[in-house]
């Protein structure tokens, strides 16, 4: 297993080196990261080294102990601290045990009981990273979270979310007995609102309404059960339900069960309920056609009434042989353009130009299909804010394809080109935004270097982006941290007012931002090996 990184604080430079020097720390499982003089330095070199363990005094100048320890905990709550102290001070260890700190040491520190706390800390690391890799134990956890999971499966392939190669696989895992079937029916129950002139729920259900849905979940289940292979989940359109139609049962006797579970839910739990039944399906990996009919089945409530089945073959007859662009086609082309290489973006674009050929409908059919992908673009160039001349051509290619009435090859080479144009575009912008949003901290922090409070969370509100992902961008694009290009900002600034003014070395450190004269005094040291004194009389 690899070495624990540990950062010890302290501002006492021997008492830092001699606590490195006396601890054999390779035997212990820990390896020094890093050193620090006071918790401002402390603080920027965990962002930048990611320790294990922070071992640090309690007394610092510029930021003690318990305060580092405060923050540590806010940014970086797995990190464990190990406080030690001079002072034998019930209140400063009460802090500390509210803060969470693993260890209250009493200077001088004792090799024995530091080997000691070490040793036990790297147990307890070892413990924890093989709990989290414990096969049983993660199989365990995994099986009491299987409902869950399951739901949340299921919710996303409805919805078309889960790519095609995975549908299959996951539907074993979870132990979904739908597979093999001739045919898959998805249906949508809705639980309606209580009606005053209405017969009411039985009391019990009455008093706990939250119950309801369960109760009619359990209801319909025991009645299908005997008939039907399915799965029930809830979704967002209500009661979800895949069926699959085998030899043995049909279509016709799923959604006649339908209806009679309509009245006996209305006999037993005095509960209206009203269900959707969506087109069949032939895979599972199209199930989700088959989920949004019969959402769009329940839409028809209002022309035939509630307390029954809604077959959408009833209201919408199929289309057969229908060419058109799913949501779900919108959203593949959409990611391709945005996230994807030149390679990917050329084969979904030919894949979706490819349908034509496999398809047989009227030409204006092939027309209203070539706009629908076009129009996708559009949008995106829209949201983008792109010069339509960039994706285009302008020589009337479009409305030449458009004008024939079935040009398949010449449309997906046309596409492709576009497409392409458009991915190349968006990562053009996208590598010009980061850029920007660099450049405009920079600008902020030229403009507020002046004021103490000047921090990272202070300058990703301005910009509203999360810390997290600013400071991975900010160090991508400049080579350092933010904390370390604000802090040379104010130092290069100080120059220029030692060399330009007569200011004493205080003042000169509140207008470039810090508030102790000393705290100023030791980052100026540090970075041109002199304090600002001395290096006003060079």
């Amino acid at each position: 297993m690899s070495l624990y990184k540990i950062l010890l604080a302290d501002d006492e430079e021997e008492v830092r080196k001699g606590i490195i020097r006396q601890i054999d720390w390779e035997r212990l499982g820990f390896q020094v990261a890093g050193d620090a003089e006071n918790g401002e330095d402390a603080l920027e070199k965990i962002e930048q080294l990611k320790p294990d363990v922070v071992m640090t005094d309690i007394r610092m100048p510029y930021m003690d102990g318990l305060t580092l320890t405060g923050r540590i905990r806010q940014k970086y709550p797995s990190t464990r601290v190990l406080i030690f102290s001079g002072y034998d001070d019930f209140e400063y260890a009460q802090q500390a045990i509210k803060l969470g700190v693993t260890e209250y040491i009493l200077k001088p520190v004792n090799v024995e009981e530091l080997t000691g706390i070490l040793s036990r800390i790297r147990e307890s690391l070892d413990e924890e990273i093989a709990q989290r890799r414990d096969v049983s134990l993660l199989r365990k956890r995994y099986h009491s979270s299987l409902p869950m999971l399951r739901e949340l499966f299921l919710n996303k392939l409805v919805q078309g979310n889960v790519p095609e190669e995975e549908v299959r696989p996951q539907l074993e895992e979870y132990g979904v007995d739908i597979l093999n079937a001739r045919k898959l029916i998805a249906a949508v129950v809705n639980v309606e609102k209580e009606d005053r002139g209405q017969e009411q729920p039985s009391m019990s259900l009455q008093e706990q309404k939250n119950l309801i849905p369960l109760s009619v979940r359990g209801l319909v289940e025991d009645q299908l059960r005997e008939y039907f292979r399915f799965i029930s989940f809830d979704s967002s359109g209500g009661i979800a339900i895949i069926a699959a139609i085998d030899r043995e049962n049909t279509q016709t006797g799923f959604i006649d069960l339908l209806a009679d579970i309509c009245k006996e839910t209305r006999r037993i739990l005095g509960v209206t309920i009203t269900i959707g039944v969506g087109h069949s399906s032939q895979s599972p990996e199209l199930i989700s056609d088959s989920y949004q009919s019969a959402v769009d089945a329940l839409g028809y409530k209002a022309i035939v009434g509630t307390g029954g089945t809604i077959y959408i073959g009833d209201m919408e007859p199929v289309s057969r042989g229908k060419l058109q662009l799913s949501q779900k086609d919108e959203a593949q082309l959409e990611a391709q353009i945005k996230f994807g290489t030149p390679e990917t973006v050329e084969a979904e674009v030919r894949m979706l130009a490819g349908r034509m050929d496999d398809t047989r409908v009227h030409a204006s059919q092939y027309q209203v299909y070539m706009l629908s992908i076009v129009n996708c673009i559009t949008r995106l160039m829209q949201q983008y804010d792109m010069d339509l001349r960039q994706v285009f051509d302008t020589d009337g290619g479009l409305m030449k394809l458009l004008g024939s009435s079935k040009e398949q090859e010449e449309f997906a080479g046309w596409l492709a080109q576009a497409a392409g144009r458009m991915n190349e575009a968006v990562n053009h912008r996208r590598d010009n935004t980061a850029r920007q949003v660099i450049e405009e901290a920079k600008q902020y922090i030229q403009e507020h270097y002046q004021e103490p409070e000047l921090s990272v969370d202070m300058i990703c509100r301005k910009l509203h982006m999360s810390p997290a992902y600013f400071s991975t961008m900010f160090r991508k694009e400049t080579g350092k941290t933010c904390v370390a290009y604000l802090t040379d900002v104010r130092l290069n600034r100080a120059v220029e007012l030692l060399n330009e003014t007569n200011d004493k070395t205080y003042v000169i450190a509140q207008k470039v931002g810090y508030l102790e004269q000393n705290y100023f005094s030791y980052v100026f040291k540090k970075k041109f090996g002199v304090s600002p004194t001395r290096f006003r009389g060079l």
